[in-house]
């Protein structure tokens, strides 16, 4: 406990960074990956190859993978940023593929005729898919959509390793490489940090799922 106690400001600081991070990722997944899910059921076949080749290239790709090329792929070609703004852009893109498929498996439940009957009075597809479908389609996907955010918010300790510094896993490796702090001890409360992020987040998806069912 001591190695925790010591170092507490510093896995603090740990802690704001990562939940920082989980929340921009959070906001950014969802937006992608709803736009990407709105390509797959869209009328309009390059729309759907795009959405279909992102899903495929994406989902079945490691996260480091995802990483990496981002990271150190886009310098090469001219487009620098910080570890930090690359970390969290390739999270995003990497959750987005999850997002998009929990997300079409919610918007295929809708019954077809909803969408017909939206058509017959007029609506264009996007207006159909804006005020129809999607709404429901969010309401039916609450658990798998939770269960990536929560993966999401898990897997965002590997963005320490890819140089983005001052996060859970950047302080953890500080403490353990530059002081020789005890790994244990260092790890233990590495997780014990995480759990105050994933904990809560699924409580609160848990309450959005029964407002859901409520609301059907």
């Amino acid at each position: 406990m001591n190695v925790i106690t010591d170092n507490l400001d510093l896995f603090f600081q740990g802690f704001l960074k990562t939940l920082g991070i989980c929340i921009i990722c959070l906001i950014g997944a969802l937006i992608l990956g709803t736009v990407i899910a709105g390509f797959r059921v869209s009328p309009v076949a390059p729309l759907r190859g795009v959405g279909t080749t992102y899903v495929n290239l994406v989902r079945n790709c490691p996260l480091t993978v995802v990483l990496f090329f981002i990271a150190f792929g886009l310098p090469e070609i001219g487009i620098n940023q910080s570890y930090y703004v690359f970390g969290c852009a390739a999270l995003i893109v990497y959750t987005a593929a999850f997002v998009c498929e929990a997300l079409r498996s919610g918007i295929n439940a809708i019954p077809a005729g909803q969408a017909e009957a939206a058509r017959a009075i007029g609506l264009t597809f996007t207006q159909n898919l804006g005020s129809i479908i999607l709404p429901q389609a969010f309401r039916t996907a609450i658990p798998p959509v939770g269960s990536v955010i929560i993966a999401m918010f898990k897997n965002s300790a590997i963005l320490g390793a890819f140089g983005v510094s001052g996060d859970l896993l950047g302080n953890a490796i500080l403490l353990t490489s530059s002081r020789g702090q005890d790994p244990t001890a260092v790890y233990l409360g590495i997780g014990f940090f995480f759990l105050l992020i994933t904990i809560p987040a699924g409580l609160i998806l848990q309450y959005l799922e029964r407002k859901a069912v409520i609301l059907r």
